[in-house]
């Protein structure tokens, strides 16, 4: 590499990859969540949705966000800790 060229490193402690890849996989499942989420709450407003398809939603999302919840507790991981800072982007997640 030229000198005026930065290398570019991952830093692999082998205590913190697996927290960091699993950051990383909640992190997108929890913005396809909050998706899916409003995507459901979208059709439901606009009356494409049977009462019994509102109902399994419902459920089916509450699972879901508890599933979320048991998984972060596992990797010790925070709602915040989800919420990836992209610089001028702002955040990943909007807040809520």
């Amino acid at each position: 590499m030229s000198a005026d060229k930065p290398r570019w490193r991952i830093a692999a402690d082998s205590e913190t990859v697996e927290r960091d890849l699993s950051r990383l996989v909640l992190t997108l499942i929890e913005l396809i969540r909050q998706l899916v989420e409003r995507q459901c709450v979208r059709r439901m407003e606009e009356g494409n949705l049977t009462d019994e398809q509102i109902e399994t939603l419902g459920v089916t999302l509450m699972r879901l966000e508890e599933a979320m919840e048991d998984l972060c507790d596992r990797f010790d991981l925070t709602p915040e800790d989800l919420n990836l800072d992209l610089g001028p982007l702002g955040t990943l997640l909007p807040s809520n």
